[in-house]
């Protein structure tokens, strides 16, 4: 199993990330994952800050990077980055931009999800989901040399509240 660093992130996405990670044994693979608080410096530019606490609003930045601390190669490795309730995910921040979405850890489809919705006429047509209730994140990395090194990260939006369950729409 890779081993983890969760220094300073939110329990639940340590949590979550753990969980993703089941199953998941890569000798030699070691996870970092790290948050930072996105906030405006000096000249309008973005900087990165310590994201251990962050208030509803904030913005936070998520990096996961994945070392492969053996001399052999890796074949066919996927990083998965859990977007923990009471956050949003922010589209168009994932680097790499290929990204897959899930609702439920288990299903995974490109970005923007999208699924039928009946409307109050009885037809059903295709809707994007919102990007608040993206769960999960995941991308294809593939190989990874031995030695070498990939990062994946995402941002997302620290809600007032945890995100309500996702309901069916009706028009």
């Amino acid at each position: 199993m890779p081993r983890l660093s969760t220094r300073g992130l939110p329990l639940a996405l340590a949590l979550g990330l753990v969980a993703s990670l089941v199953g998941a044994a890569i000798a030699g693979v070691q996870v970092n994952l790290t948050a930072h608080r996105v906030t405006s410096g000096p000249n309008g530019r973005e900087v990165l800050t310590a994201g251990d606490q962050a208030k509803p609003g904030e913005v936070l930045e998520y990096q996961a990077r994945y070392t492969n601390e053996s001399r052999d190669g890796v074949r066919q490795l996927m990083a998965t980055l859990p977007i923990p309730d009471g956050m949003e995910y922010l589209p168009r921040t994932a680097v790499p931009a290929q990204v897959q979405a899930s609702l439920d850890g288990s299903s995974y489809a490109p970005v923007p999800l999208r699924r039928k919705v009946k409307l109050a006429d009885g037809r059903e047509v295709m809707r994007d989901v919102p990007a608040s209730e993206y769960r999960w994140l995941r991308w294809t990395l593939g190989s990874l040399e031995g030695n070498g090194q990939e990062l994946v990260r995402a941002r997302v939006r620290v809600n007032a509240t945890p995100a309500a369950p996702p309901v069916t729409v009706t028009h």
